[in-house]
């Protein structure tokens, strides 16, 4: 098993390029550097420096490594998928100089509004909407590899078309793509991230890792909360206290010989700017006890 232990901008509560409520970028590299992380996926565009020298600069001062990019938008739009593609043709010119960010992480629009909760796109796509979806997906893909090389990742995620197990079974089933598994997602849809993984893993090179409160998600659902408003509530929690056995899920990547990144990846929106550096510290360290556990057991 070789785990590279990586964080991501979301676990500073940055959802946005720009946004009062967020870190300063700058505090936010700091802190990830100083609570033991490895690497860091970019986050939203335009949130980190996007200019090559300087993003170098400030990487290479802290010792991280830049993992991944990500792309989020509605993939059951045509005209959506076209943006999607000329933004990743604007980030590719930068992670192309970073030889350690080989993925692209595209995750689909929630159909609910991340604030008020109000459905805005179908819930459940039906057969034709299923595969202009695929098709969508596919575009980015193929683009992706063949005019730069990087491998697109898709990403199951909460309140969108592909969350469910059978929905990413039938995901897996309709296309050669791989997966970035997000532990916390996963569970809050109703999955099992340990069995998932040991299934599927086959098909999971890349990981985001964090827990959910299911007593949260019991409130969220009885009191019609938003996602966001969720999340505002600690629905996604650090990966040693919620519904997902931590432990057992570093058992099966040490089974499986797991060879890549765990990026901590939890949501926090919007996140007292005071808030971030002790649960990344803590998270650190409780990851490193595990790897450590099974490796020894």
């Amino acid at each position: 098993m070789n785990i590279k232990i990586g964080t991501a901008p979301d676990s500073w509560g940055v959802w946005f390029p720009q946004n009062e409520k967020q870190i300063p970028w700058e505090r936010c590299l700091n802190e990830m550097a100083e609570s033991g992380y490895e690497g860091i996926e970019l986050g939203p565009w335009g949130y980190l420096p996007n200019d090559y020298d300087q993003l170098k600069e400030e990487l290479d001062k802290r010792n991280l490594k830049l993992t991944a990019t990500t792309l989020i938008g509605d993939l059951t739009s045509n005209s959506k998928t076209i943006e999607m593609i000329a933004l990743l043709d604007e980030m590719a010119e930068l992670q192309l100089r970073f030889p350690t960010a080989k993925y692209v992480v595209l995750i689909d629009d929630c159909y609910t509004d991340l604030f008020t909760g109000e459905l805005i796109r179908p819930q459940v796509l039906k057969n034709g909407e299923w595969d202009k979806f695929i098709h969508n997906i596919n575009q980015i893909k193929n683009h992706a590899k063949a005019k730069y090389g990087l491998e697109v990742l898709f990403h199951p995620h909460a309140e969108t078309h592909v969350e469910t197990e059978e929905q990413i079974e039938r995901f897996l089933n309709d296309t050669d793509i791989n997966l970035c598994l997000d532990t916390g997602h996963h569970a809050y849809a109703g999955g099992d991230p340990v069995d998932f993984m040991r299934k599927h893993h086959n098909r999971i090179p890349y990981l985001h890792i964090k827990n959910c409160d299911l007593k949260v998600r019991e409130k969220m659902q009885k009191e019609g909360w938003s996602f966001a408003k969720a999340v505002s509530e600690g629905i996604m929690c650090e990966p040693e206290l919620g519904v997902v056995d931590m432990q057992a899920f570093f058992k099966v990547l040490h089974d499986i010989d797991f060879n890549g990144w765990a990026i901590v990846e939890q949501d926090m929106y919007p996140a007292p700017f005071e808030k971030p550096f002790p649960i990344a510290k803590r998270t650190r360290e409780y990851l490193e006890k595990i790897c450590k556990t099974v490796d020894i057991s």
